[in-house]
């Protein structure tokens, strides 16, 4: 039996094309998605340089774009996401750790000299020892595992909102962290299987109110209070997670700078030890840790979080009103 072959003709293409336009699946690789008000009217978009492109569909099941596009600077941009809960980890960058555990190494060190008499020939020794305490650091014990915390969703704010202190709050700090968006409902998920819970990550400051962090005993207003988690702008997709460089600059002066690689559980360790204990919905969020040293805010600053491949999430600081 001889096949003939099917002509292509121009009806064949367009067709083809069509069937293809409009399969409504999530793009791979490497996009930035954003949430967005114009008008009364809140959507998801897919940034594409200033612009952004709506889309159709489920954001975190399937999607598709349309032809419809906005300039960046004509929209609001929102929280990516909105949580049914937002988690965060205490100590998960060695350099903010501030009371690690040393591992203290005593190392002893003997050296024997010998002489000889050249009248009568005897031979004497002696013998010296020089100890020395060597330190290192180390993760303390209840470190080596992710220390989840809640942060209340009303306490996020996004993209060019103020930070607002509490009138009755000392000591308010900034903490950048890279912050994991969770893409499809986790429970019990393994190590191996962790990264495909993740759709992607956007940038978020901890704010942390250090008086209440210390003397309450949750921390539930002193990182959770409203304005006390700027998120955003856009939410990255395909990127390394585990290995982004995160900054911090208040006033336009680099305040932290670290690479998520030195996170002491990444990401995959993080999603899957939550999920073992509670339920993750596609739209939380986990915040991942911050690094090194932060430092107080004031009415009048200027705070920038920037993550490698994501964006920049600024955010005005201004004191409580009567």
């Amino acid at each position: 039996m001889s096949l003939r072959p099917v002509p292509v003709t121009s009806l064949t293409l367009a067709l083809a094309v069509l069937a293809v336009s409009t399969t409504s699946h999530a793009d791979e690789g490497v996009n930035k998605f954003a949430r967005f008000q114009s008008g009364d009217t809140v959507s998801y978009g897919i940034v594409e340089g200033d612009r952004v492109r709506l889309i159709k569909g489920d954001l975190f099941g399937d999607w598709s774009k349309t032809d419809k596009t906005f300039a960046l600077d004509d929209v609001t941009l929102l929280v990516p996401t909105t949580p049914t809960q937002v988690i965060a980890l205490a100590g998960n960058y060695h350099s903010h750790i501030a009371t690690g555990e040393k591992t203290v190494t005593t190392i002893v060190t003997t050296t024997t000299t010998t002489s000889t008499d050249l009248v009568t020939g005897k031979t004497t020794s002696n013998t010296t020892s020089q100890t020395e305490q060597r330190s290192s650091d180390e993760v303390p014990e209840k470190f080596r595992m992710p220390q989840p915390f809640f942060k209340s969703p009303s306490c996020l704010t996004p993209q060019d909102s103020n930070i607002v202190i509490p009138k009755e709050a000392d000591t308010v700090h900034f903490e950048a962290e890279l912050v994991l968006v969770i893409g499809r409902e986790a429970k019990n998920v393994s190590l191996a299987d962790a990264m495909d819970y993740v759709f992607g990550v956007t940038c978020g400051n901890d704010v942390s109110a250090r008086v209440w962090q210390r003397n309450d005993v949750q921390w539930w207003r002193a990182k959770g209070a409203d304005t006390f988690g700027p998120c955003g702008p856009y939410i990255a997709t395909g990127l390394n997670y585990d290995n982004l460089l995160t900054k911090l600059k208040l006033n336009g002066k680099v305040m932290q700078e670290e690479s998520t690689s030195h996170m002491i559980n990444d990401v995959a360790h993080t999603v899957s030890f939550i999920s073992q204990h509670v339920t993750l919905h596609p739209g939380d969020l986990i915040f991942t840790g911050t690094s090194g040293k932060t430092a107080a805010i004031q009415p009048g600053d200027v705070v920038e979080v920037e993550i490698e491949g994501v964006g920049v999430l600024r955010n005005h600081v201004v004191a409580q009103q009567d």
